[in-house]
């Protein structure tokens, strides 16, 4: 097949680093002719594709296609997708993230492309918006999954919100989970020593990790809070915050003020493949983000062999089940989210148990290789459709 892969851009993030392995899978596994098309990797969370694996992926920038909306500059990016589309002449499109995907479906959709996909990573609007570009965001939404042929959820919650919401109907939706590179979380063990003693861990000491951008709504003032909490009783409890953004330093003023500085290590932007590496020097992962598609740390701290809390929102309860695989606590609530941590840092045999129970569920789940199987039967499936084989897309011929 031949494949255009459109996205806003490619920064560090879980919506990337899908839709990269995809483009590479294609290419090394199935033989298909691929093009990414994005813009510039803008903001403090570090370009995906310099550091190792783009090269080996066709791709097209536009300078044109940025984030932040702005009328000109946005109708500039449609008409350069249009142009990129009709010079590659895929046989598929699959878009991702909120402009990328608007943007992207209308051109295919203008260019009349056979099969127009997109992934759901998380949804446009959520409820800490203002009413007026929630309702804006949703419509426009709306109008774009009319101009597509399918849509991929990286969790079931995802297909719920948008059903619910009148975006699409449920037959439209395929529920596909984010792909990753299992082995090095398998693998990470034996990393935990090596791990502790560079980040200068001691022996007695319990690590709770989160991995996300520091940015709004990714709850790292509520572990602020549950850490005020639990450092009466707990004062061994250490917290390790991978990832950099906009929140740094106020986080960090924070904590001072707190009196937590000795508890807090922030590693900044770190590249993908260190990941695995720091998740061994934790014990327990929390992710108390309060919107996510469904966040890819959940599995990897699982596969890597630690328990997870999760705030109760989006797909976070696919993969953190209570009593099975952490603690699912409800959004915003420092309580819970203290009494979670307290039960976890006090159980050291519970801890085990549960990223066991993980570790064994998910494993073949979240493999990229899976992932990209499954997304590639769904584009050969929308091609019959309009009575296109996979062969006859790829030769290009009637």
């Amino acid at each position: 097949m031949r494949i255009a892969h459109i996205i806003t851009r490619m920064i560090v993030g879980g919506a990337q680093e899908n839709t990269l392995f995809n483009c590479l899978d294609l290419i090394e596994q199935f033989g298909d002719e691929v093009l990414l098309i994005t813009g510039p990797a803008l903001g403090p969370e570090g370009d995906l594709m310099r550091q190792g694996r783009g090269p080996n992926v066709p791709t097209r920038y536009l300078p044109s296609l940025r984030r932040a909306i702005h009328p000109w500059r946005d109708w500039q990016a449609y008409r350069d997708l249009r142009g990129v589309l009709a010079e590659f002449q895929p046989d598929v499109v699959h878009t991702h993230s909120a402009k990328g995907g608007f943007l992207g479906r209308l051109a295919a959709a203008a260019q009349r492309v056979p099969a127009i996909v997109h992934t759901v990573h998380g949804a446009p609007f959520h409820p800490y918006q203002n009413i007026v570009p929630r309702t804006v965001y949703r419509w426009l939404e709306t109008y774009a999954a009319r101009r597509c042929h399918a849509l991929i959820s990286v969790a079931d919650a995802m297909t719920a919100q948008l059903t619910a919401a009148g975006v699409a109907p449920p037959e439209k939706f395929t529920t596909i989970y984010s792909g990753m590179d299992v082995e090095p979380f398998l693998a990470a063990p034996q990393h935990r020593e090596r791990t502790r003693q560079r980040l200068g861990y001691q022996p007695g000491q319990i690590v709770i990790g989160k991995i996300a951008r520091l940015f709004h709504l990714k709850g790292h003032a509520d572990i602020l809070a549950a850490a005020a909490r639990l450092r009466p009783t707990h004062p061994s409890a250490r917290f390790l915050f991978i990832g950099n953004g906009i929140l740094r330093d106020s986080l960090q003023r924070r904590i001072d003020e707190l009196g937590l500085t000795d508890m807090f290590q922030f590693t900044g932007l770190v590249p993908p493949s260190q990941i695995p590496e720091l998740l061994s020097a934790m014990d327990i992962l929390v992710h108390a983000s309060l919107r996510e598609g469904l966040a890819r740390a959940l599995p990897q701290a699982l596969l890597a062999g630690k328990p997870i809390i999760s705030y109760d929102i989006d797909g976070a309860r696919e993969v953190c089940i209570t009593g099975e695989t952490g603690f699912l606590v409800p959004p915003r609530d420092i309580s819970a989210l203290t009494l979670a941590m307290k039960s976890l840092l006090a159980d050291q045999a519970l801890r085990d148990r549960l990223a066991e129970t993980g570790r064994q569920r998910f494993a073949q789940q979240f493999r990229h290789q899976y992932m990209t199987e499954r997304i590639r039967e769904l584009y050969a499936r929308v091609l019959a459709e309009h009575g296109i084989s996979a062969v006859k897309a790829f030769s290009g011929s009637d």
